[in-house]
């Protein structure tokens, strides 16, 4: 009977491992290009985050702690940005309007903030609003803490949904073995604000004690995509692993995505992490990539101007240098197809006002496809 329970036991290891496997062995493929790439704007540094003004213009965040106004193919330097702490990965992030901009005029901002007692920097979000080029009405609405001088892991970026609450991700800031498994420490998390700051009482964690109440999900690692699903409303997000690991999941309330308890990766110099890639309690992920493409920037084509690839994913991949776009069905990937191939380490991609696709790439600027 041992012999029999044993040998049952290792052939549901077996099983699981190979339906894993089976998961994650979608060969990547090379779209036909039926589209230009064209340049919209130039001579960009490491353009993060990018987000349409009403009137079509631009607003571009650069890492280095300047915010360009793109119109009428001019840039303009708007004034009165906060100071940022520009180190390694930190810096001016990412960007995105209020559902609700017409009305209200509010911009969020994530960035690497210096306030606070200690040395270094930490990611914070803030709102805003602009006049006449200029920042006014600036309101930090999270800062993280405690600061660090660890160049790695800031995350960050925003979406509100359709209840009109606000997430943000900050990566677990390279204190991998603190930070992303307590909820009392801020780092490797999604975290859920209203739209003025506040926290919502059915945060997750709101009612424990020392909890960092804005946490929405927890055991993140770095994410830099976030976006909502044009049809069923959920926040997707995807963050990077260690060498291999890079993950797409699904945004759940008190969730635990598992770093670094469980992962797909290795350490850089190929030495493990962990034995396990999945547990009982930890969300396991829509889809992850091995080796991994560095993932960064995530939006959901919704455009008419590419019927065949609409309701697909896109990815930016800063690793190989081009934008995944990945066929689900539901939840599951079915396909993947290598699109805007050597464009440059992609740092975002979104779907823009007029319908295109528009891809941020660091050192050279941003792009956008015309279909053909």
């Amino acid at each position: 009977m041992k012999k029999y329970i044993l040998f049952a036991t290792a052939f549901i290891v077996f099983a699981s491992c190979a339906q894993q496997k089976k998961k994650n062995d979608v060969a990547l493929q090379t779209e036909p290009q039926s589209y230009k790439i064209e340049a919209v704007v130039k001579d960009l540094t490491i353009p993060w985050g990018m987000t349409w003004l009403p009137d079509g213009s631009m607003l571009i965040t650069e890492k280095d702690g300047r915010l360009i106004h793109f119109k009428n193919g001019e840039k303009t330097e708007i004034a009165n940005v906060p100071e940022v702490y520009n180190s390694g990965q930190g810096g001016l992030l990412d960007i995105t309007l209020h559902p609700n901009y017409n009305e209200n005029g509010w911009i969020y901002i994530t960035y690497a903030s210096k306030e606070g007692p200690e040395k270094g920097g930490h990611t914070a979000l803030m709102r805003c609003k602009l006049t006449a080029n200029s920042l006014t009405n600036i309101e930090t609405l999270y800062k993280a803490g405690p600061n660090t001088t660890a160049g790695q892991h800031f995350g960050s970026r925003i979406e509100f949904d359709d209840e009109g609450y606000v997430y943000f991700s900050i990566g677990e800031r390279g204190a991998r073995e603190v930070n992303p498994q307590d909820i009392t420490r801020d780092g490797g998390k999604i975290y859920r604000l209203n739209d003025d700051g506040s926290i919502p009482e059915d945060n997750p964690f709101y009612n424990e004690p020392n909890a960092k109440k804005a946490i929405f999900t927890y055991g993140n690692r770095n994410p830099q995509g976030m976006a909502k699903h044009p049809e069923t409303g959920k926040i997707w997000m995807h963050e990077h692993g260690p060498k291999g690991g890079d993950e797409i999941n699904i945004v759940k309330k008190g969730a635990n995505y598992g770093w670094m308890e469980v992962t797909y990766g290795v350490n850089y110099s190929g030495t493990k992490i962990t034995d396990e890639k999945t547990r009982p309690g930890i969300e396991p992920p829509i889809y992850y990539w091995v080796p991994s493409i560095a993932p960064c920037g995530m939006d959901f084509v919704t455009s008419d101007k590419y019927p065949q690839w609409k309701g697909k994913l896109l990815v930016g991949s800063l690793k190989f240098a081009y934008v995944e776009l990945l066929t689900l069905d539901g939840k599951k990937v079915t396909n993947r197809e290598k699109i805007a191939q050597d464009i440059g380490r992609v740092r975002n991609v979104k779907m823009g006002p007029d319908g295109l696709i528009y891809i941020a790439v660091e050192g050279q600027g941003i792009f956008r496809l015309i279909p053909e």
